[in-house]
């Protein structure tokens, strides 16, 4: 692994955004290099201290499951190798962290897929029975299996801020109805292919989340990440208990610890600035990430 990198430095193109994770950078009209840094969020806050290696972790990742759903759905990647569009001495900050891929019109919504109750579904589910207008059978437990994966789609939300769930109807109307039923229907294939896989590896995927655009034709076609430890949940088999939260290959560890952390004497109120990660929680979260893709991508 090279050098942790918090935030990228590319002069020789012009920078479009930096998200929470991702530095994305203009290549011409039609293209987007994508550089996955070192950073970590969590309680949609940005961490100051980056976790060494993560950003390749997520890029081995994804392009491991955009090779593997290729056939489902198009995806943004060009095949072109991100080193050929930057300057001499930048390389080094795109080998093996970045994806050179095309320019889509992205669509503003989150397509999310769940095929066990957990997180924000399972305290939707013991206040109404109910996921994201999705009713579901009485009697269910934390990190029970669905009897069907559920699609439950989410708002983007602006930097800082917490995505929404939504109601598929409320979808319907933001990105119109034919394309929502086609966003759905992709979506669960995607998640059903993905966590058949997965499982012969001994890991659960609980949920996840896509993010699709259209490309000049109108196509739809998936774009950003997929199904990393940052826009999944990944439970080992061995760990699986239904009625409590399974450990994780995320970035739960970060979170346990800053539920716990105290700034100046007080709870910290997971506003920016995040208290300092120590470094054992930095190792541990590395180690998460990487026990995750050497599973999932083993033979």
């Amino acid at each position: 692994m090279t050098a942790a990198l918090l935030n990228s430095s590319i002069r020789s193109l012009p920078l479009l955004a930096r998200g929470k994770v991702r530095d994305n950078y203009a290549v011409g009209a039609d293209r987007i290099l994508m550089i996955a840094s070192d950073r970590l969020s969590a309680f949609d806050v940005v961490m100051g201290e980056p976790i060494p290696g993560k950003g390749e972790l997520l890029t081995r990742m994804a392009l491991f499951w955009f090779e593997r759903l290729a056939g489902i759905v198009p995806n943004h990647l060009t095949g072109e190798a991100p080193e050929t569009v930057v300057a001499a001495d930048e390389v080094e900050q795109v080998r093996g962290r970045a994806m050179l891929v095309k320019r889509l019109k992205p669509l503003p919504v989150e397509a999310v897929v769940r095929g066990y109750l957990a997180g924000s579904g399972w305290k939707e589910y013991q206040e109404n029975g109910q996921v994201c207008g999705v009713r579901l059978p009485a009697g269910l437990q934390n990190a029970s299996k669905l009897p069907e994966p559920i699609f439950t789609p989410a708002t983007k939300a602006e930097m800082g801020d917490h995505d929404e769930n939504i109601s598929f109807d409320r979808m319907s109307q933001i990105v119109g109805a034919e394309l929502a039923g086609r966003i759905r229907e992709v979506s669960i294939q995607l998640y059903r292919t993905a966590a058949d896989d997965a499982l012969t590896k001994g890991i659960i995927i609980a949920d996840t989340k896509f993010e699709f655009g259209l490309d000049q034709n109108g196509e739809l076609t998936l774009m950003d990440e997929v199904l990393t430890p940052d826009s999944s949940r990944f439970w080992p088999v061995e760990g699986y208990r239904v009625g409590i939260n399974p450990p994780s290959y995320d970035k739960q560890f970060v979170r346990d610890w800053l539920e716990q952390a105290v700034v100046e004497g007080r709870p910290w109120n997971k506003q920016a600035p995040a208290p300092a990660l120590p470094r054992e929680v930095i190792e541990k979260t590395a180690a998460k990430y990487q026990e995750a893709l050497t599973r999932l991508t083993a033979a």
